[in-house]
């Protein structure tokens, strides 16, 4: 799937698509009062992909390439999240044998983004860097090789810290080399935004060792060359344009767009090599 101007250019992968429609709902058409015919839901993800990688508005997804008008792809993204077709998705991808060992060190970051049609709501606040302009923002935990394993939206105003504990229990089962899937890493490693006893404590109930930076201490004490680990992973996540602005109101929506576009990287980091 690349950018482009003709419908051919957004065609999803055979073996993929096979993934997605096993986790669609399956919808019966009414013997009576029919209506209108169901678009097809391939292409109708088609047209939410090509919104997912441009960010243009959902009015202005250009009819002549087929994939319906925008609002229909946005009603059925709305209705596939209501299914937990995404969740589901990412985690089946996650179960894959990969071709190495997938879990081992999770960095995790974060990364703040506008939203200019905020009117308030629990996952928007004012950012106290960025001169009080309302946004959200995205938290993103990934394993040693920059493979996202769960991503959460807050507010602006949101410390990071306090996404720690909801991302490790996000983590959905990742399979390795060797054993059952695992659902907790052995360490989890976090800059001096994440230093806090407490939530230092909380960690190790799970049964997971924090490697965090001290405040005040020196850098180079080593965790510094693994960041850019969680840094590559947020800019494959932001090259879909659509996560650069939230432009969506609804919490869900965006949410959704955040947790198709880490089953996307996953299954371009997991599929094996002809």
């Amino acid at each position: 799937m690349v950018q482009g101007g003709s419908a051919e250019a957004w065609e999803v992968d055979d073996e993929l698509w096979a993934v997605i429609e096993s986790l669609l709902p399956k919808v019966e058409r009414r013997m009576r009062h029919a209506g209108r015919k169901r678009h097809p839901d391939r292409l109708v993800f088609q047209g939410i992909m090509f919104v997912l990688h441009t960010g243009i508005a959902w009015e202005h997804l250009p009819q002549e390439l087929g994939f319906g008008s925008g609002m229909t792809c946005w009603r059925r993204l709305a209705e596939w999240t209501e299914a937990h077709v995404w969740p589901r998705l990412h985690e089946v991808l996650l179960a894959k044998p990969p071709q190495r060992e997938c879990l081992g060190l999770l960095p995790s970051c974060r990364r703040r983004l506008p939203h200019p049609r905020a009117k308030g709501g629990p996952k928007t606040g004012r950012s106290p860097i960025d001169r009080g302009r309302t946004g959200s923002k995205h938290h993103l935990i990934t394993d040693a090789t920059g493979i996202p394993l769960a991503v959460t939206l807050t507010g602006g105003n949101r410390n990071d810290v306090t996404q720690v504990i909801p991302l490790l229990q996000a983590v959905p089962p990742v399979r390795g080399k060797r054993g059952r899937p695992k659902r907790r890493p052995d360490v989890v490693l976090g800059d001096r935004g994440y230093d806090h006893d407490t939530y230092r404590r909380l960690v190790w109930d799970l049964g997971v060792k924090p490697l965090i930076a001290r405040r005040g201490t020196e850098h180079g004490s080593g965790l510094g060359t693994q960041r850019r680990v969680v840094e590559r992973a947020f800019a494959h996540l932001h090259r879909f344009r659509c996560l650069r602005i939230r432009w969506e109101n609804r919490d869900s929506i965006h949410e959704t767009c955040l947790t198709l576009a880490c089953a996307l990287i996953c299954w371009r980091r997991l599929k094996p090599l002809p």
